[in-house]
């Protein structure tokens, strides 16, 4: 079966919620090996839509959060979630969350600061008890993160470390940015001329415009609805940042009218943020070009 064979049959079962028979048995399979092959669990990443009812084991596999060794499993996990239980404890002893957060803030929002506090308080940056004082870019990464996974996720030891295992990706993204700002121009102008000389003069890829960096540090969390977004983070857990590229690239297609348009970056930001793509249409386009253009793909973590 050739690479268009499999990636229309993929995208017919997608569209039809199902995943494909030959894929789940592929996937069972890797996941029942006594010692699980972390190449080949990266590649299924690659290749194939991870099954939602699998997603949090694989990336926890795929991000070390989980052994490999199956017999180790259950004893990690325990360890895993009795950090998890400390952590709550202290800030809760600390007193981080305050009572009058407890009144204002949504359930979501309250587990988000929750779990912010306490990566603060592991990673030894929570100052006086306050997380808020301490806000810097960094955290409000981490928090996009945690944010777009509490809408995925319905475990929150889970959603805590995995939140921690995709930050510690995005750090390499936030190393790779220039390099990933350059290759979207060649790969921009390359697609459509007229839209690269218009982000261009609007300053989107001058040092100075941070606006690139935060969506691609963040792999569009916030942007893109998180439902198809997880088919992008899915492509990120198996190796390829470039994938954040390809994914911008189809978005400012998608629009492109529309910023031809605009007079400001300010309005092309507002613009983008509103996409949503809630069918994923978006999305599988850059899937299907990063696959297309896979020989290009030399990012690995």
């Amino acid at each position: 079966m050739n690479a268009d064979e499999r990636n229309f049959r993929s995208s017919y079962y997608e569209k039809c919620l199902i995943n494909s028979v030959e894929e789940n048995k592929s996937l069972n399979k890797l996941l029942e090996d006594d010692i699980r092959n972390l190449n080949k669990l990266k590649q299924f990443c690659m290749n194939y839509t991870v099954p939602n009812v699998h997603r949090n084991y694989l990336w926890s596999l795929v991000m070390g959060i989980l052994p490999l060794h199956k017999s180790s499993t259950d004893y990690i996990r325990d360890q895993r979630r009795e950090v998890y239980e400390d952590l709550l404890r202290a800030v809760s002893v600390l007193r981080c969350v305050q009572k009058k957060e407890l009144v204002e803030h949504t359930k979501k929002e309250l587990v988000e600061h929750t779990m912010h506090t306490m990566w603060l308080l592991e990673t030894n940056r929570l100052w006086q008890g306050n997380a808020n004082a301490t806000l810097q870019a960094d955290d409000t990464h981490f928090i996009e993160i945690v944010r777009a996974l509490l809408q995925i996720f319905t475990n929150d030891v889970e959603t805590y470390w995995i939140a921690k295992g995709f930050y510690n990706y995005t750090r390499e993204l936030k190393k790779e940015c220039p390099k990933l700002k350059e290759q979207t121009q060649i790969l921009l102008k390359r697609e459509d001329l007229a839209l690269f000389n218009r982000l261009e003069q609007l300053g989107l890829f001058e040092s100075s415009s941070v606006l690139l960096d935060n969506w691609y540090i963040t792999c569009f969390a916030g942007v893109i609805c998180e439902t198809v977004l997880v088919k992008i983070w899915d492509k990120v857990c198996g190796g390829s940042r470039k994938i954040v590229v390809f994914l911008f690239v189809e978005l400012v297609k998608d629009i492109r009218y529309l910023i031809l348009k605009q007079s400001s970056l300010a309005e092309v930001k507002r613009l983008i943020e509103t996409v949503e793509d809630p069918d994923g249409v978006i999305v599988n386009k850059a899937i299907k070009s990063l696959q297309i253009n896979n020989s290009e793909v030399d990012y690995t973590h």
